[in-house]
This record gives structure tokens, sequence and C-alpha cells, in this order.
């Protein structure tokens, strides 16, 4: 391979990790958020750049009952007049 090609594909090779690293930040910080507000530590959501652990903690957060106490809602309603 003769110079130029050779500088052309390392520049691809950069700007194919910078494009990995952004698209696996937009997959991970929604599950930062989901670990958290399902009671699990938010840091489980690393876990989900291995193969197959990404599936496994899918399942995982699917059918385990969620760590959460519902906010209760204020009821604004008038009593009745006598």
């Amino acid at each position: 391979m003769d110079q130029h090609t050779m500088s052309m594909m390392m520049g691809m090779m950069s700007v194919i990790g910078f494009i990995a690293l952004i698209g696996t930040a937009i997959y991970i910080v929604p599950f930062w958020f989901i670990f958290k507000k399902a009671g699990f530590s938010p840091w489980l959501c690393l876990l989900l750049v291995l193969p197959l652990v990404n599936i496994v903690m899918l399942y995982v957060l699917a059918f385990t009952d969620w760590k959460v106490v519902p906010v209760a809602q204020p009821v604004n309603y008038a009593p009745p007049r006598t």
C-alpha cells in the first residue's frame, strides 16, 4: 500500500472509534437511569457492553421486582358542604 492509502485508513479508524464511543454512550446512559429507578446500582449498566450479558440484564430488569415505592399523588377535591 502507498502512504496516502495508509494515512486514509488511519484517519478512518479514528473516526470509526469515535463513532463507536458515541454509540456506546447513547446505549449506556438510558440504562444508567433505568437501573437507578429500578433500585439497582447504576454501575451495572457498564456490564451491558459485554456480549450476552446485555441480554441477561434485560431479562433481569424485566422479571425482577423493582424496589421502588410509588410517590403518592395529591388529591385535589373540595369536601362536601353541609
